[in-house]
C-alpha cells in the first residue's frame, strides 16, 4: 500500500529555515504528482506547493520566493525547502501524492509534521 512518511518539522525562530522530506513507498513515484499542504489550527487545509512528474512546480502566493519544492526520483522523496519563515507559516504540513490507478487518480496523505515558527 502507499505510504508517505514526512520528516523535518520542528520549532524555528522567525527568519529561519527548515527542510521537510517526504519518502514514498508502495507507488510508482516517478510518474506521480506530489505536493505539500498545511493546516493551521481553526483553518482549512491549503495547498503550499506541488510538483508534477516532469518537475514543473506551483507554489502558493504566500510562499513564493521563500519556499521551494523539489523531488528526487532515485530516492522516492519530495522536499519542501522553507526559508525566511514567518509565524503565520506555523501549521501541520502534510505530504500528498496523486497516484494513477487506471482511469482514477487517488489521493494519499502522510501523517503530517508540525512546523512552529516563533516570533
Amino acid at each position: 500500500q502507499v505510504q508517505l512518511v514526512e520528516s523535518g518539522g520542528g520549532l524555528v525562530q522567525a527568519g529561519g529555515s527548515l527542510r521537510l522530506s517526504c519518502k514514498a513507498s508502495g507507488m510508482t513515484f516517478s510518474t506521480s504528482a506530489m505536493g505539500w499542504y498545511r493546516q493551521a489550527p481553526g483553518k482549512l487545509r491549503e495547498l503550499v506547493a506541488r510538483i508534477d512528474s516532469g518537475g514543473n512546480t506551483d507554489l502558493a502566493d504566500s510562499v513564493k520566493g521563500r519556499f521551494t519544492i523539489s523531488r528526487d526520483n532515485r530516492k522516492n522523496t519530495v522536499y519542501l525547502q522553507m526559508s525566511t519563515l514567518k509565524p503565520e507559516d506555523t501549521a501541520v504540513y502534510y505530504c500528498n501524492a496523486k497516484v494513477s490507478s487506471g482511469r482514477w487518480l487517488n489521493d494519499y496523505w502522510g501523517q503530517g509534521t508540525q512546523v512552529t515558527v516563533s516570533s
